[in-house]
């Protein structure tokens, strides 16, 4: 009849009577274990070369960050530049630049005047 503690029946003792006719199909002589250890020897320095390599190249980021943070800040200020050079080329900015140039700073009558430079404000009480 139907036993339900037989070990037979249970999934994990199946597995690991495969693993055993697996093991034993294996081919056995003295060249098995040397192709064991040489396997494990393989995997273990490919995964001491991955390492080094990672690190290599965490370094070399780390290294490289200021170099491209310069670089940008570099190009940033000349992206400012460009764009307050074109802010300043409008109508007005060009007439004055025309005018100083063309007329010696002395405009003509009847053109606009646009007043650049420092300026004070200067005292009423001193004047009256």
């Amino acid at each position: 009849m139907f036993d339900r503690n037989d070990p037979r029946r249970n999934a994990a003792w199946q597995a690991a009577q495969q693993w055993r006719t697996r093991a034993n199909q294996a081919p056995r002589g003295p060249l098995g274990g040397l192709k064991l250890i040489l396997t494990w020897l393989l995997f273990g320095l490919l995964l001491i070369v991955g390492t080094v390599l990672g690190l290599f190249f965490l370094l070399l980021g780390w290294a490289m960050l200021p170099i491209v943070r310069y670089r940008m800040k570099k190009r940033l200020e000349q992206i400012r530049a460009e764009q307050a050079k074109d802010a300043g080329s409008g109508y007005h900015y060009s007439e004055t630049r025309y005018r100083e140039t063309h007329h010696r700073g002395r405009p003509s009558p009847g053109e606009h005047e646009l007043l650049e430079g420092d300026y004070q404000v200067r005292d009423d009480e001193r004047n009256g």
